[in-house]
């Protein structure tokens, strides 16, 4: 049966026995509003832990603007059905004050990885996603984490956190989930219009071009991509980059760890994704 689970003394408490029995507890932390793309998270904790518990809290501290956290889609009673049904062992859904109580000051700030990218064009969203993301392995006490790589920057800077932090916690990276059109599953494209629906699919489209006149040397490469995107009805480009998958640091050609990362804008929203090379 799953559990539903409101406050971190209580998460505790379920806890606490599991690991008392050996037993192996994997966290998969979400902001709602799921999809079979976090279902994949589930079923991959599933096959390695013993106890798989979810994470259900749209974080306030990594959002950039107060429109953008009112818009963000939230659906716990479907949620909720989901994981039951999917068989998780319990769900933590924590109100905002139970993360974030009267007189919180801390602060998680990741460098470098951190930076360019997501770290430009959202400032204050990686300091954010550090910070609850510590606090949900905190309260959870959790073995192994499992996270998405449609989200690579994020991925790499939880990464450096718990290196750096000796969190003794493991971070696995999941395949990015996509819909038969090739576009990356994600809570956001519930917000987009029939019209932008249709378009999405073109950055993935432009990005697997990239990708092969990226392999062939081509120089012209970077620029077509850019070109295709806005020629399909992206409305902005925020960035379209050909960077180390590990440091993220530019690369004019690529290396072993090479990944193409993009985040575009199409009828009001902004849609990331990345691949290798």
């Amino acid at each position: 049966m799953t559990q539903i689970v409101r406050k971190v003394s209580d998460l505790r408490a379920l806890v606490a026995p599991w690991q008392r029995a050996g037993q192996i507890v994997g966290l998969v932390p979400t902001m709602g509003a799921l999809h079979a793309g976090h279902l994949s998270l589930v079923r991959a904790a599933q096959a390695d832990c013993t106890r798989v518990i979810v994470t259900i809290f749209v974080n306030p501290k990594q959002f950039n603007t107060a429109s953008d956290l009112a818009k963000y889609p939230r659906t716990e009673a479907a949620d909720l059905a989901l994981l039951r049904q999917a068989g998780v062992d319990a769900v933590f859904s924590p109100p905002p004050e139970e993360v974030y109580p009267a007189g919180f000051a801390t602060t998680v700030s990741v460098a470098g990885v951190a930076g360019p990218l997501e770290g430009s064009s959202r400032p204050g969203h990686f300091e954010g996603v550090a910070t609850v993301v510590a606090k949900l392995f905190g309260m959870s006490r959790a073995d192994r984490a499992y996270f998405g790589q449609k989200d690579w920057q994020q991925l790499q800077v939880v990464r450096r956190m718990v290196a750096d932090l000796n969190l003794p916690i493991a971070v696995v990276g999941c395949e990015t989930l996509r819909e038969a059109d090739g576009l990356a599953m994600s809570s956001r494209n519930t917000r987009l219009s029939p019209r932008a629906r249709a378009i999405a699919p073109a950055l993935y489209a432009a990005m697997t071009r990239a990708v092969g006149d990226l392999r062939a040397g081509d120089p012209a490469a970077m620029q077509r991509c850019y070109d295709a995107v806005l020629a399909a009805g992206f409305d902005s480009i925020d960035y379209i980059d050909l960077r180390d998958g590990d440091t993220l640091q530019p690369l004019s050609a690529p290396n072993s760890s090479a990944r193409l990362l993009a985040a575009a804008w199409l009828d009001g929203v902004r849609l990331i994704d990345n691949i290798p090379v």
